[in-house]
């Protein structure tokens, strides 16, 4: 029996958290990408917290394309991240492909000056 989409995408995030995780020093940058929305939280692992987080939703964020939503999304979780004095990252694409909104993300955290 075929896997439905939201089945086959918890089995590659399951896949992909068995790998990757966050400490303080290295967080695990989360995506999660909604029709509408995309968010993206920094969270240390070890200790079960979020260090910060963005979305699409936050003030002064938001275009008419997706994809430079995302990256402007990216930018503000790497402004936040050097606030909290955070510069590598491990990155979680959260089960989704490493392409589109998701890339855009990750570009625009790189730009903004994150290492991973």
């Amino acid at each position: 029996m075929a896997l439905s989409k939201s089945e086959r995408r918890d089995r590659l995030r399951y896949r992909i958290r068995k790998t990757v995780s966050g400490t303080a020093q290295r967080p695990r940058l989360a995506v999660f990408r909604s029709n509408k929305e995309i968010y993206a939280q920094l969270i240390d692992d070890v200790n079960g917290v979020t260090i910060t987080a963005a979305s699409s939703r936050d003030k002064g964020i938001g275009t008419s394309n997706k994809s430079e939503t995302a990256k402007e999304v990216g930018k503000a979780i790497a402004d936040k991240a050097m606030k909290a004095g955070v510069e590598a990252i491990s990155f979680d694409r959260g089960g989704y492909l490493y392409h589109g909104r998701v890339k855009s993300l990750a570009e625009g955290a790189r730009e903004g000056g994150l290492k991973f």
